[in-house]
C-alpha cells in the first residue's frame, strides 16, 4: 500500500529493536506498562468476552472494502495461541485505526504497551486524509517464549500488501506499493502477558521486503 510509512517507522524503531533481541530487557516493567484506554469502555469498538482468559476484548470490525487475511495463525501451545490471537488483533486494530482516522483508537491502545502505542499512533497519522482498501495477507507467524516465565513472547510474521491500496478520501484516487518496492513487510514484535491474561504488544519493528 502506498503511504504505508513502514520504512520511516522502522527507522524510528531502531532503539526498540534491541529490546526484541535481548528479551525485552530486564525486569517486568514492560509487562506492567499502563495501557492507555485499556480499562475504558468508551471508544470505537464494542466489547466481547475472550474465551481464553475471560477478559473482555474489543470487537474490531473492518469494512467490506478492506480485508486482512491471516493464514496459518495456529499453535499447539494454548498459551501461545492466545498470544497469537492477541498479536493478530493488534494488527487488525491498527488497520481499523487508519480507516477510522483515529491515532488514539481504543482497540489499538487496548492491545498495545506504551512504546507500541506510540509507534501505532504515528503510523496512523501518516494516513491523514487517506484510508486503506483492498486486501492484505499476514502469514508465516513464528512465535516463541522469551525467558522461562512464559510471560513474554517474540512474534515474527510477514504481511503481503500487494493487493492493498491507500485511497485519497477527497479524490478517491488509489495508490499501491510504489514501483520497485517490495509489497512484503516483516514484522518483529514482542508481547507481554498482563495480569488480566491479555497479551499486549510491547515493541514493534518492521522491515520492508524482508520476508
Amino acid at each position: 500500500m502506498a503511504r504505508r510509512a513502514l520504512p520511516s517507522i522502522a527507522t524510528a524503531l531502531t532503539a526498540t529493536a534491541a529490546l526484541l533481541l535481548t528479551g525485552c530487557g530486564g525486569g517486568d516493567k514492560s509487562s506492567s506498562d499502563d495501557i492507555k484506554g485499556a480499562d475504558s469502555g468508551s471508544g470505537n469498538p464494542s466489547a466481547s468476552a475472550s474465551a481464553a482468559s475471560g477478559t473482555k476484548r474489543p470487537v474490531i470490525n473492518l469494512p467490506d472494502s478492506f480485508k486482512a487475511d491471516f493464514a496459518g495463525w495456529t499453535n499447539s501451545d494454548p498459551h501461545l495461541q492466545t498470544a497469537l490471537n492477541d498479536g493478530k488483533e493488534r494488527l487488525r486494530a491498527s488497520y481499523a485505526a487508519i480507516i477510522a482516522g483515529d491515532p488514539e483508537f481504543s482497540a489499538l491502545s487496548f492491545y498495545s504497551g506504551t512504546s507500541a502505542m506510540s509507534t501505532g499512533s504515528e503510523w496512523v497519522k501518516e494516513y491523514k486524509g487517506l484510508t486503506i482498501v483492498g486486501e492484505v495477507k499476514a502469514y508465516n507467524p513464528e512465535i516463541s517464549y522469551i525467558g522461562d516465565t512464559k510471560k513474554r513472547a517474540l512474534l515474527v510474521y510477514c504481511v503481503d500488501e500487494g493487493k492493498g491500496y491507500s485511497k485519497d478520501l477527497k479524490t478517491g484516487e488509489k495508490s499501491g506499493t510504489p514501483k520497485g518496492e517490495s509489497p512484503l513487510v516483516q514484522y518483529r514484535t514482542s508481547l507481554g502477558e498482563q495480569a488480566d491474561g491479555v497479551w499486549r504488544t510491547m515493541t514493534v519493528e518492521t522491515q520492508p521486503g524482508d520476508c
